[in-house]
């Protein structure tokens, strides 16, 4: 059996937590302790706690699909726990947003 999970190395749990917690499902009851958990659709994403540092060890970004009559809102979850929005410009298609410490995530749809 193959299980993917990603991990994501953080000073602040507490502060970038809620922002993927409802980027991924929709709300930040998914965050349990150092965890965003929910159904099998999504992988679990872990926080790797480290130390703060100027410059990120490593980085990633996700994709995160859903359906069109269904983006606005998981946009509007993610920012009110915490994101920030980079870029709307290629919306409904994608938007870019980040975690407090600057991380990215879209939201995506097969509208264009």
């Amino acid at each position: 059996m193959v299980q993917v999970e990603f991990a994501l190395d953080t000073a602040d749990i507490p502060g970038i937590g809620p922002f993927w917690a409802a980027l991924l499902h929709g709300d930040t009851d998914s965050l349990q302790g150092g965890d965003v958990v929910g159904d099998a659709r999504v992988p679990l994403l872990w926080f790797q706690d480290t130390d703060a540092h100027e410059t990120p060890r490593q980085r990633f970004h996700l994709d995160v699909w859903v359906p069109a009559e269904l983006a606005q809102e998981r946009i509007e979850a993610a920012l009110a726990a915490g994101g920030t929005m980079v870029d709307e410009e290629a919306a409904p298609a994608f938007v870019v947003l980040a975690d407090a410490e600057g991380n990215r995530a879209c939201v995506c749809t097969t509208e264009r």
